[in-house]
């Protein structure tokens, strides 16, 4: 957290996310595409998250590639269904990397003072602080149950050719088990923390708006901008 250059309000992070989401997963949101990845890959470079700065166009582009080149080189129904699919990953991908950059700048306790700043209802801020913690759990989870995988030397892409359901199941058991586990003891952290309380807790660093959400502003203006004259353009 301290190595972040540019610190947005938790607030103006979340409408980003939401932005960019009703925009791009709305119908002819294909056209909204190469901006929100360019706001994903901004928000990298802003957090000096270069490997993701990096990735992120990489693999749309590679997306990209099959959902809108390959069906005319390769006209298969296959193909077909393979470029629909590539189609809506993209867009979960132009998502994904602007809610990367939420969940990796914001702390549970930052999101909660801002949702309560904006005056959200509690039944909606107290599920988004717990998710914002179970998710990167749950993947360093995932991670450790593929280590203990591989060490005693079962899965893995031979393992998935050979004994796909075993595999699954080898997989799945021990991650929905760690979930269960790290699941009650979130619940324990945040009743600990009066998360849900009737009273109104006073938050150690109030939210403030300020000149790097500003930038942002104008940045996803910029954006929108270029984007309705490429759309008018065509």
């Amino acid at each position: 957290m301290s190595g972040v250059a540019l610190r947005l309000d938790p607030r103006t992070k979340v409408a980003l996310v939401l932005g960019a989401s009703l925009v791009v997963m709305a119908p002819g949101g294909a056209s909204a595409l190469p901006a929100a990845l360019v706001l994903g890959t901004l928000l990298a470079l802003s957090e000096r998250a270069w490997a993701r700065a990096l990735a992120l166009p990489l693999v749309a582009a590679a997306i990209a590639a099959v959902a809108y080149f390959l069906p005319p080189a390769m006209p298969h129904p296959v193909i077909a269904m393979l470029a629909t699919i590539a189609a809506f990953l993209l867009r979960f991908v132009a998502i994904g990397g602007i809610a990367l950059h939420l969940m990796r700048t914001t702390t549970p306790t930052e999101l909660t003072a801002a949702l309560r700043a904006a005056r959200v209802p509690r039944a909606i801020t107290v599920p988004a602080a717990v998710m914002l913690r179970f998710l990167p759990t749950i993947v360093a989870e995932a991670r450790a149950v593929r280590d203990a995988m591989r060490l005693r030397r079962i899965g893995g892409w031979g393992g998935m050719l050979r004994h796909p359901a075993l595999s699954i199941e080898l997989f799945t058991v021990p991650l929905i088990a760690s979930s269960l586990r790290v699941a009650e003891d979130l619940s324990a952290a945040a009743l600990l923390r009066g998360l849900g309380s009737a009273t109104r807790p006073t938050a150690l660093r109030p939210p403030r708006l300020g000149p790097a959400d500003l930038a942002a502003a104008l940045v996803v203006a910029a954006l929108s901008t270029a984007t309705l004259l490429w759309v008018t353009g065509r």
